[in-house]
């Protein structure tokens, strides 16, 4: 295991990204405040969610398979009782690094996802998000990140 500002730095050195559950009602919502940030700050993102063909104003991919040419990363924004699916879909892909999102509550990590993920040689981070972490953090996500690591929710080690 290693510390979590490597392995964050590591997946944030990707430059081709899908972010899972990326609501075609954004609100507020984690993964499409992870999608708009990453495309922000010009990051090639995906948005991914089964029920759309649109997100944000950009195409909406049903699964990280219709994504032409592949991703290097994922963000698992959805619920925890999708991940594992999900990460099993990462395996089959080759894609070695996964980010379960995390902030407050359970967020999408699922024990089950995680031992999969890693028994299958993928780096997974099961917490926090990618926006607490430079290049693509700012002043309030890294106030979380502090409280957040104090509480278990962003993890010290993966």
């Amino acid at each position: 295991m290693r510390p979590i500002t490597q392995a964050a730095a590591e997946f944030l050195a990707t430059k081709r990204i899908a972010v899972t559950g990326v609501s075609r009602t954004p609100a507020n919502h984690g993964s499409n405040v992870v999608y708009q940030r990453l495309r922000d700050r010009g990051y090639d993102v995906f948005a991914v969610n089964p029920n759309a063909d649109e997100v944000e104003g950009d195409r909406c991919y049903h699964d990280l398979t219709s994504i032409a040419g592949g991703v290097d990363a994922v963000v698992i924004g959805t619920r925890p009782e999708h991940a594992e699916t999900t990460m099993r879909e990462c395996a089959e892909l080759g894609i070695k690094h996964v980010w379960l999102h995390r902030s407050f509550g359970g967020g999408s990590v699922s024990p089950e996802a995680v031992e999969y993920g890693r028994q299958h040689d993928i780096e997974v981070i099961d917490g926090g998000c990618p926006l607490m972490f430079p290049p693509a953090d700012d002043p309030g996500h890294r106030a979380m990140r502090w409280m957040f690591t104090l509480n278990g929710h962003v993890p010290r080690r993966v």
